[in-house]
């Protein structure tokens, strides 16, 4: 984007700005007033007292309206799942890592859509592994140079080295400054990455060739909803897979795959860590505060990603029955992080540190620990406990300096 010669003030700093879409509020003194749906009281009015009341009345509550509201109702696999290793390669280039791909088919139909799955695995020390699993935007080679990196075969969208939605050896590592490959192997952990057009493909249409068209129209679920639904069956693979540990599967995300990695460790509890990066409007932000990109926005721009009940939401948050710190407090008593950059108004930085700090008395009912912050924290500076938060310096992205916090955070649970 074009750099902006102004500066903003955001939590007592002066930074140095990107242009952002005009028309939407950047003022936290324009945030209109709001009242948070509460997690802890049920629709009956009733308070939430116990662990028992939260696991067997609350969470499917709010579950259910995540599901009607905003994601939709995603199906249990249909047949058997089929899993062919095609690639197992000590010869990577990289001395910290060997590489693994899994083509998995996803309708139970040799024939039918599959994923590819990529695993970096560590060489040091000895397995299983814990792993962080991921989607990515523009296929597997996209995020290494790796020249043995199977090239997706699925749409992509056209743009730098790609034509006619095909991803052409020219696109080989466009991504890999996201990728912070040899931090993550070298520190123990094991990547595993799908890309998500395997899934579906990220554009209106994309239900009619994605994974949704294999599966009865009563299934009311979204391409969020897809993608999670991907994720979910990496890890029954990896459940498999001799070389990772399972019960350390960590979801990450970032951006729309940051919504994904929230609605995916909310709807499948074996993932013992969930991560959200920069993940903004549906994703961690609260939708009520209208900072930044806002429903009506993000429905209009991307109709695909949500279920058509969230259009009624737009310039109408406050009639939602759920929103996000909601979504957060659905992962506990599992370990949850959210970051955010400066830079990035957009995803509303504040909004998604206030959903951490407003699903932390989930955790403190259940017994898992607590946010261990009231006020944003200072700038590349992380806090940790059963739920972390940072907010660093720079623009939408994924950074070196993130993945060190990630890996920090998963070593606190793990270890």
């Amino acid at each position: 984007m074009k750099k902006l010669s102004l500066t903003f003030a955001l939590l007592g700093l002066s930074i140095s700005l990107e242009a952002q879409p005009s028309g939407f509020n950047y003022d936290e003194a324009k945030v209109p007033e709001y009242k948070l749906p509460d997690p802890l009281t049920t629709e009956d009015g009733k308070k939430v007292t116990s662990p028992k009341i939260w696991q067997d009345i609350r969470r499917p509550e709010i579950f259910s309206l995540f599901q009607k509201h905003v994601y939709g109702r995603s199906p249990k696999p249909s047949g058997k799942i089929h899993y062919q290793v095609f690639d197992d390669s000590l010869n990577t280039g990289n001395e910290n890592y060997r590489r693994k791909q899994v083509e998995i088919s996803l309708s139970g139909k040799k024939n039918g859509p599959k994923m590819d799955l990529l695993l970096y695995i560590p060489n040091k020390g000895t397995g299983p592994y814990p792993i962080f699993l991921t989607l990515n935007f523009r296929g597997n080679h996209s995020i290494s140079k790796d020249p043995e990196v199977r090239i997706t075969r699925s749409w992509v969208p056209n743009e730098k080295g790609i034509k006619n939605n095909k991803a052409s050896e020219a696109t080989r590592g466009m991504r890999s400054s996201r990728w912070d490959v040899s931090q993550i192997t070298s520190r123990g952990y094991a990547l595993g990455t799908i890309y998500c057009g395997d899934i579906e493909p990220d554009h209106r249409n994309g239900r009619v060739d994605g994974i949704r068209a294999q599966y009865p129209e009563a299934y009311t679920w979204s391409a969020i909803g897809a993608w999670a639904w991907g994720l979910s069956r990496g890890l029954d693979y990896l459940e498999k897979d001799k070389d990772i540990d399972a019960s350390k599967a960590i979801v990450m995300g970032h951006s729309r795959l940051g919504k994904t990695a929230l609605w995916a460790g909310a709807s499948d509890t074996r993932f013992a860590i969930t991560i959200s990066n920069n993940s903004g409007c549906g994703g961690a932000a609260l939708s009520r505060r209208r900072f930044g990109e806002t429903v009506k926005r993000i429905n209009t721009s991307f109709p695909h990603w949500f279920v058509d009940q969230y259009k009624t939401y737009n310039d109408n948050e406050d009639a939602c029955p759920v929103d996000q710190h909601q979504l957060a407090a659905l992962v506990a008593p599992r370990p949850l992080y959210i970051a955010s950059a400066v830079q990035d108004r957009w995803a509303d930085p504040r909004g998604e540190f206030l959903a951490a700090k407003h699903a932390a008395p989930v955790y403190e009912l259940l017994g898992a620990g607590t946010f261990p912050t009231k006020d944003i924290p200072p700038v590349d500076k992380p806090v940790q406990g059963a739920i972390g938060y940072h907010i660093r310096s720079g623009k939408h992205d994924v950074t070196t300096f993130d993945w060190k916090a990630y890996l920090d955070f998963a070593d606190k649970h793990f270890n």
